[in-house]
């Protein structure tokens, strides 16, 4: 299976799942390239210092096109040039056009570090990414008082953000001196794994959707959703 890996920021992810696939860990998965929505996305360095050529390692930014949906075209055409079956979003900030979509219909997924229930309230959405989400759980949990624990996730890609059925997830406890950074640290090779075991599901052909019984959010617990998220926001106003 050929993938093709997006980014925005520091790569971690990518770094580990190009690890994982020159380790052989994952076998028969072969990353093609390595596309960043910044020039200076630190996971470019990261891509490099695993074996990554140059010459599969490209910056395409949606502000550099006149659409939507000419910056589409554009990852649409890097991929297939390469022969890309997959593509993985890991840390990839920008909303994916619809095109890319559709041209790799059932065969994208996004990393998201929190707890997803797509069609009903959740950590996702429009502004949720990054330390927002660790703090918004962090906020909710302890107003509830119950469910002491986040959830690293991938999900299908879907037009609207975080709204893609989950395809795997795994819990990781909150602790009584939880803060972001403390939350964020444990999540992150949990992120790790739970990416790099997504491919392998994929590669396998054993993908499967999951869906709660219950859900994340209580009727009466919404609105105390709606404040943590827009507390998250005002505190990490850079995500």
């Amino acid at each position: 299976m050929r993938i093709a890996l997006l980014i925005s920021g520091s790569g971690t992810t990518a770094e580990h799942i190009l690890l994982a696939c020159a380790s052989g860990r994952l076998k028969g998965v072969v990353p093609v390239c390595l596309i960043a929505s910044r020039a200076d996305a630190p996971g470019i360095g990261r891509a490099k210092a695993t074996g990554m050529e140059q010459k599969d390692i490209l910056v395409i930014r949606p502000e550099d096109f006149p659409s939507r949906e000419a910056f589409g075209e554009a990852i649409i055409h890097a991929c297939r040039a390469r022969g890309a079956e997959f593509l993985g979003q890991y840390g990839w900030m920008c909303k994916t056009p619809e095109n890319v979509i559709e041209a790799f219909k059932g065969m994208m997924v996004n990393q998201h570090p929190g707890p997803l229930d797509p069609g009903r309230p959740d950590f996702g959405g429009a502004g949720m990414y990054g330390r927002r989400v660790h703090c918004a759980r962090l906020l909710f949990v302890r107003a509830v008082n119950r469910d002491f624990w986040s959830e690293a996730t991938a999900q299908r890609v879907a037009s609207e953000f975080d709204m893609g059925s989950v395809l795997k997830r795994r819990q990781v406890p909150i602790l009584p001196d939880d803060d972001v950074p403390a939350l964020q640290a444990r999540m992150l090779p949990i992120e790790h794994e739970v990416q790099v075991e997504t491919i392998a599901d994929f590669a396998a052909g054993r993908v499967r959707e999951l869906v709660r019984e219950k859900p994340l959010v209580r009727p009466t617990e919404e609105k105390i959703l709606k404040e943590a998220k827009r507390k998250a926001v005002e505190l990490y106003p850079d995500g």
